[in-house]
């Protein structure tokens, strides 16, 4: 059942989008602040400032719950390891059930202010069938759309407006390289900066550092992994003013091939079976162009513009859980817990949905300095079943994507498909799991008043 939010936009920033982007565009006057040491030991330096809360990754996860923990009046310092926000593989999508987090925050029209697109509705075209798999007009929301904006620009928009609380301090360039521990307990971080290796004591860790978290691995936290029988390739082809406004998927001939309007160009997220990117190199750029056509008539006017392989990204495809988020003194949450797959476009909203609960459970306790191992459980408690639940529905659509993939001939849609797309509600439920998910959140931590 393919479509235009089975996979999760990602974006690569283009040398041109590098130059043009600046720290005043997003008002990032917090970045690269000084270290200040009050011991220095054979490389190893203590900072000053001890924090309630370090939370290693700059990401979504991280930022937010680095937001919402300082308008708590909760000291946080969040590390983030390169200079700024531009990233390849950055996923694009901010789902109405984050919008309306931001709403709840007061700052939606704000971040609406930045250029972005937008998606309404979902749909896919099965061979020569085309149906609408979700609307999302209907839902509960202030904003009833999936907006499309460069991460970058979110995660400077949340960190500008982070920066307004005294108690958000966010150091760039700084990167998580191990943990303190002491009788068994997570105290702080150690981490490289560019003034050499500092110690950052801590009372809570949040490790918010992706699938390859050195907060987790660290902490020797047992990982569970499902198995994964796609990848996703990612490029981008030109936009021209009739093509269709809303992204489509395209199933046939073995291919899954997914549209995502960014405006001036199209992202393409391309499926293939795990492990075949190597065999499309070895049948060459031609035949994969023309497999490109192939799927997708009215691009034949356009692939010659991928006319080498690194304008083809491979993005390998992870779907695990570690079966405890935390041990005392340290929470992992977002991939660092839990790595989605990108079928349904909504690991960043599941993070960034950690990121509030987090905030809602642990805030006070850490204001009162009352923290507790069972106040690190109960997030996991409270989300791991969302978490869970989404995971197996996109073990069930890897199944589906699968056979398309296998099926090199016409594809011809299923009946089950045929039936349901013509089910009232069906296409307001599929929209409500997309746009809001299994347990959307809302902001119950505390706003304190601030001056800065």
């Amino acid at each position: 059942m393919p479509s235009s939010l089975f996979l999760l936009p990602l974006r690569c920033a283009s040398r041109s989008e590098r130059r043009s982007f600046s720290k005043e565009h997003i008002g990032l006057t917090f970045q690269n602040r000084p270290a200040t040491f009050i011991r220095n030991m054979p490389g190893v330096n203590e900072a000053i400032a001890k924090t309630s809360c370090c939370i290693i990754g700059g990401g979504p996860a991280g930022i937010m719950l680095g937001f919402l923990l300082a308008r708590a009046g909760v000291p946080v310092t969040v590390l983030e390891k390169h200079k700024d926000f531009f990233r390849d593989f950055r996923g694009d999508t901010i789902h109405p059930s984050t919008l309306e987090l931001l709403y709840e925050l007061g700052l939606l029209d704000k971040l609406l202010a930045i250029r972005h697109s937008k998606i309404t509705q979902a749909s896919a075209c099965v061979g020569d069938y085309h149906v609408t798999i979700a609307d999302l007009s209907h839902l509960p929301t202030h904003a009833k759309y999936v907006a499309l904006m460069p991460q970058w620009d979110f995660l400077g928009f949340l960190a500008s407006e982070a920066a307004k609380f005294p108690h958000f301090t966010l150091r760039m360039e700084w990167e998580a390289i191990g943990l303190l521990q002491a009788d068994g307990a997570t105290t702080g971080v150690i981490a490289r900066t560019p003034e050499g290796t500092v110690e950052i004591p801590a009372t809570l860790t949040v490790g918010c550092d992706g699938r390859h978290a050195i907060s987790r691995q660290s902490a020797h936290l047992p990982l569970l992994e499902e198995g994964v029988p796609i990848d996703v390739l990612w490029l981008r082809l030109s936009r021209q003013k009739d093509d269709p406004e809303n992204g489509l998927g395209y199933a046939n001939f073995g291919r899954l091939i997914v549209l995502i309007n960014r405006i001036d160009y199209f992202q393409v997220a391309y499926l293939i079976a795990k492990g075949d990117f190597p065999k499309l190199q070895e049948a060459g750029l031609p035949a994969f162009r023309e497999s490109l056509t192939r799927i997708v008539p009215f691009l034949a006017d356009r692939v010659h513009e991928i006319d080498s392989w690194d304008k083809v990204k491979l993005l390998t495809v992870q779907v695990n859980r570690l079966s405890r988020w935390s041990s005392p003194g340290l929470l992992c949450i977002g991939d660092a817990a839990h790595a989605m797959s990108p079928v349904g476009g909504i690991g960043i909203n599941i993070a960034l949905q950690d990121a509030v609960a987090t905030a809602n459970i642990l805030s006070e306790a850490l204001r009162s300095n009352s923290l507790t191992p069972h106040h690190l459980r109960q997030v996991q408690q409270y989300r791991e079943k969302a978490v869970r639940r989404t995971q197996a529905f996109q073990v069930f659509a890897h199944r589906i994507l699968n056979k398309v993939l296998k099926n090199p001939g016409p594809v011809h849609p299923p009946l089950i498909l045929r039936v349901l797309t013509h089910l009232p509600g069906f296409k307001y439920l599929t929209a409500r799991l997309i746009g809001m998910g299994l347990q959307p959140e809302h902001i119950r931590s505390p706003a304190l008043p601030y001056t800065k």
